[in-house]
């Protein structure tokens, strides 16, 4: 059940990623789930680090930070996905 969870989440953080981010990000599906669930993991590392990873009530500062991480990774991938794809129509 927690891989379930883990891909809705991915899902949710990768499509609000792409959402904030400007302009057309041209990646699939999987890897906007992909590059969520790095981002919210990423997400909670950076909260374990700074300490806010539990909280009382929600723990909305992790939230940011997991989102912030989507958003990062979505603006790396989506670049890496658009040059893998054109090399790959180049042969």
């Amino acid at each position: 059940m927690s891989w379930l969870w883990a891909i809705i989440i991915g899902l949710i953080l990768g499509v609000l990623a792409r959402a904030i981010l400007p302009g057309k990000q041209d990646i699939p599906i999987w890897l906007t789930i992909i590059l969520g669930i790095l981002g919210s993991l990423l997400g909670n590392a950076v909260a374990g680090w700074i300490g806010v990873d539990n909280t009382d009530g929600i723990d909305w500062i992790r939230h940011l930070l997991q989102l912030a991480g989507a958003v990062l990774l979505v603006a790396i991938g989506a670049p890496l996905w658009a040059s893998i794809k054109r090399g790959s129509r180049s042969h």
